[in-house]
């Protein structure tokens, strides 16, 4: 079957799912998680193989984290299907409405996008993540994972596909794709694919949007900033540095770049002995494994060799690498996350509430936050259940893309005969009036 053709019953699959309701999808989520549990030894025996083969390829150890799947990982997949079941159905939800005239009521309605295509690297508990998503937003899914995952790709999706099939979704709802050839010919489907949803390298995203004249939306990289403000409180800061840039620094939402104000950075440190504040911070970080580079400045209060230049600081390492700037004003901390972040996640370290809503307000980044770790970017820490990807643009979805990025709206207008003329004419009035939303239309 050419990929044309798997298109073709992919969109004809999501037109189906138009009219599924909240229980066949929930079941169908159910479904997932009992053959993950029951199919585990064929998934695990996979993923063993995939991993051997990576190994031998020579792939990064990052991206042979990302590649696991194991007993832990099955175990977050399941949490994160339990938790994405027990949220609302995001399809029917009622936006707005209002009275046009006497028996003339307009609603805007939440409905699925369509047929999305999730193209993703490395990681197979997407696969997982992104199933269940499409399944609970009512939309079809085509799914291609990296030829370093092809076997544990296959097996999750020889499981999921046919649980949902039982559980009610239509044929056809899932469709698994695993060559380049392929992904290079869906590229130029627009008639037939509504989104893609890429996950992956900065180099992969933009090579998917160059290619495409399909909606795209995702994230390029992850530059995550943690600003240290003159403040902060020591162990505090030091704390969020830590969490992150080392709690896991293979994810996009790890913090890339430490900013530390100068008035921080020199200040006395109590707990530390006296010792300043920069020097605190960098023996935090060093001590949880993280190598350090320098700009001249931060390398002169340390006694190093500096080891950033000017145009150094859109690096994403996506291992425990950091690199560390001062900056003398909270302006120079908001102009160079604007300038050389990612709009993904910044954090600022602070006391003061007015410092911290202001950079709050003025960075331009889908997530900004205050005296709280990066690694909160994730769709299942903000209770989505979980994500298909982060999203760093402004239209229509921005941050962890949950069950409400994979929806669109459509306005509903109920009448009673009424047209245009009459109203064009003057012979009746519009009223406008607002009329109580919010709940979810009956199935």
């Amino acid at each position: 079957m050419t990929t044309k053709e798997k298109a073709a019953l992919g969109k004809r699959a999501a037109e189906a799912s138009l009219g599924l309701g909240s229980a066949v999808k929930d079941a169908a989520i159910e479904a997932f998680a009992g053959g993950l549990r029951s199919g585990a030894a064929q998934v695990f025996e996979a993923n063993e193989a995939d991993l051997a083969e990576a190994e031998r390829g020579g792939l990064s150890a990052p991206l042979l984290k990302r590649l696991r799947f194991d007993a832990p990982k099955l175990e977050d997949s399941v949490a994160g299907l339990a938790a994405l079941r027990a949220l609302p159905d995001p399809v029917g939800r009622i936006l707005s409405a209002r009275k046009l005239d006497e028996g003339l009521e307009l609603r805007q309605v939440s409905c699925p996008i369509g047929l999305i295509a999730m193209i993703f690297e490395s990681r197979p508990d997407a696969l997982v993540q992104m199933s269940a998503l499409a399944a609970k937003s009512g939309n079809a899914v085509i799914l291609k994972g990296g030829r370093e995952a092809a076997r544990t790709n296959r097996a999750l999706a020889g499981i999921i596909y046919p649980a949902g099939l039982a559980a009610g979704l239509p044929e056809h709802w899932l469709t698994l794709l695993e060559s380049r050839e392929e992904v290079a010919e869906l590229l130029g489907l627009d008639e037939y694919v509504d989104l893609i949803v890429p996950r992956g390298s900065k180099e992969f995203v933009a090579s998917i949007k160059a290619r495409s004249r399909i909606p795209v939306m995702g994230h390029a990289d992850g530059i995550c900033h943690v600003y240290v403000h003159e403040d902060a409180e020591a162990a505090m800061a030091a704390r969020l540095a830590v969490d992150s840039k080392a709690q896991n620094p293979a994810t996009c939402n790890a913090a890339e770049v430490l900013l530390v104000h100068s008035g921080f950075a020199r200040r006395p440190v109590p707990e530390a002995g006296g010792e300043p504040g920069i020097r605190f911070l960098a023996d935090s970080l060093e001590a949880a494994g993280v190598r350090l580079e320098l700009c001249p400045r931060s390398a002169e209060l340390l006694g190093r060799e500096a080891s950033m230049g000017e145009g150094d600081w859109a690096v994403e390492y996506l291992d425990l690498r950091m690199a560390v700037k001062l900056v003398d004003s909270l302006d120079e901390a908001i102009a160079h996350v604007n300038r050389f972040g990612s709009k993904h996640t910044d954090c600022i370290v602070a006391s003061s509430a007015r410092a911290a809503r202001r950079f709050m307000d003025e960075v331009d980044s889908a997530g900004v936050y205050w005296n709280a770790s990066t690694r909160f970017a994730d769709g299942y820490r903000y209770g989505l259940g979980a994500e298909v990807g982060i999203s760093t643009g402004k239209l229509h979805a921005r941050g962890p893309v949950g069950l409400g990025g994979l929806c669109t709206y459509k306005w509903k207008l109920e009448g009673s005969g009424q047209i245009v003329a009459d109203y064009a004419s003057g012979a009746r009035h519009f009223k406008h009036e607002e009329l109580s939303h919010g709940e979810r239309e009956e199935e």
